[in-house]
């Protein structure tokens, strides 16, 4: 192996890997280790436990250990969903569950917000609409209906947060995690001091944002004495996974955006520069570092949509006969239009009560032309993203990502053929660790700059202007009825 290694963890929605990487971000070979798990949704509520999930955490470090030696290791890089919340008392113990991005309770809260607060104002501080799957909304519903829990709560912490407390005693977190919080000022790098007394809350009940983004930290306590190879290694704390993935995957400038879709999905530009003056309404904004940020818009139904129609309509889209009676129909040919909201809406509406529908269904829909409606309708609320997106950032290239994208070419061309732009696909498995190695190496002197370190490998899907024109018919029906469906006229 070579000198000077980096560890790097991702925490993901679905899954949690870890594996090596040297300090330009190439993976070392046979390192790479996965655990797959339940993300915890039942009908909107999320029951992720944090000590189950962290001995999880633990587990695979201690099979990366066994598996490589931990031998060379300098730093490690985190990388982990954004989003989440929990609390936890004075004696670091949780006092709720996990609360995810898709935890969708916190809705009744969200009517309060929007009648107390200016969202309008509120988004342009903190980059965040009001909705459930941010804090502000989590945690008033938690104050009204939870009130033990709230009470017995000394600090509302990402679980990114508490691997670290638990690691390294302390109660940390970066500029990046902060920012998906929906509680922290983008343009202050401080939390949000009017939503902070509008909860009924105050700094010392929030993680300490770290002071410099090259500030690391070392293994305490008994994971010290349990990993004795890792005790010298300087840890980052975690950055968001949708920052990671599009640095993994070399969209680190304005004029070149990333869309990906694994559990769910998202469409985002990173760039360096200034918070914009005016985010559009249906995006939010966040920040990778202290030096860039990143706007996008996220979709509550990418892959999760994607296993729905495997486990309902019983047909796998990447099976090779569904593909294939998939790319063998016409764009649109079927008349149907789906609303692709099974888990509520993000972007571009923020309609945490959203519901799914199949509108136009005939005695000779069959559950073939159900799973192509179903994929188009995501092309086209990625295309709604897409035109907000081109408002702050003249969109030049896209690169996709993800999954759910690699195992569908399919999915792949329809998206290509709807936004009417090609698609770039870096043949890059693991885009968030890497882009979280990336940021390690830089912020550590190892690398320059990460824009430095050269292209991977592209494959490119061609759009179809043919398929395109078809495709804005099915996109104006399909905004037709989403602006009646829900009330947006």
């Amino acid at each position: 192996m070579n000198s000077s290694l980096i560890l790097a963890l991702d925490i993901g929605t679905s899954s949690i890997r870890a594996g090596l990487f040297d300090t330009r971000a190439n993976e070392i070979p046979e390192t790479m280790i996965q655990i797959g798990r339940d993300p915890g949704l039942r009908q909107g509520e999320t029951v992720i436990d944090a000590d189950e999930l962290f001995l999880q955490v633990v587990s695979l470090i201690d099979d990366l250990i066994g598996r490589t030696g931990a031998k060379n290791i300098d730093y490690a890089a985190t990388s982990a969903f954004w989003h989440s919340l929990l609390g936890i008392d004075h004696d670091n113990k949780a006092t709720t569950s996990v609360f995810g991005w898709d935890e969708t309770r916190p809705r009744s809260a969200v009517r309060s917000l929007r009648k107390d607060l200016d969202e309008d104002q509120v988004h342009r501080r903190t980059g965040c609409r009001l909705h459930a799957s941010y804090w502000p909304a989590k945690i008033l519903w938690l104050k009204e209906e939870k009130p033990d829990a709230f009470k017995n709560t000394a600090k509302w912490i990402s679980f990114s947060d508490y691997i670290f407390l638990k690691l390294f005693g302390k109660t940390v977190t970066s500029v990046s995690m902060a920012s998906g919080t929906g509680l922290f000022d983008i343009r202050k790098c401080a939390w949000d001091l009017p939503l902070l007394d509008y909860l009924g809350i105050c700094e010392d009940h929030l993680p300490l944002v770290v002071e410099a983004d090259r500030e690391t930290f070392t293994l305490s306590g008994e994971y010290s004495e349990r990993w004795g190879s890792l005790r010298g290694v300087k840890w980052f704390p975690a950055v968001g996974d949708g920052a990671a993935n599009n640095i993994g995957v070399n969209c680190v400038e304005n004029g070149r955006a990333c869309l990906m879709v694994g559990t769910s999905g998202a469409m985002r530009v990173a760039f360096e520069g200034e918070v914009p003056g005016e985010i559009p309404p249906g995006l939010w904004c966040y920040r990778i570092d202290r030096r860039r940020i990143i706007i996008g818009g996220a979709l509550s139904d990418g892959g999760g949509l994607y296993q729905w129609l495997k486990d309902n309509l019983q047909l796998d889209p990447i099976d090779k006969t569904t593909s294939n009676s998939i790319e063998n129909s016409l764009p649109d040919a079927h008349g149907l239009t789906f609303m692709p909201f099974l888990a509520g809406e993000r972007s571009t509406g923020y309609h945490d009560d959203a519901k799914g529908a199949i509108i136009g269904l005939t005695a000779s829909s069959g559950s073939a032309d159900i799973v192509r409606s179903a994929l188009e309708s995501v092309a086209y609320r990625f295309a709604a993203i897409y035109s907000q997106l081109n408002e702050v950032a003249e969109i030049r290239e896209i690169y996709a990502s993800g999954g759910a994208l690699r195992d569908s070419p399919v999915w792949t061309q329809i998206i290509c053929d709807v936004l009417g732009k090609d698609l770039h696909f870096p043949q890059i498995r693991e885009a968030s660790l890497r882009g979280a190695v990336l940021l390690a190496s830089e912020a550590s002197g190892q690398i320059n700059h990460i824009a430095d370190q050269g292209e991977a490998d592209v494959k490119i899907f061609d759009f179809n202007p043919e398929y395109q024109a078809i495709y804005e018919n099915g996109r104006k029906r399909h905004e037709d009825y989403y602006k009646i469906i829900l009330n947006e006229f």
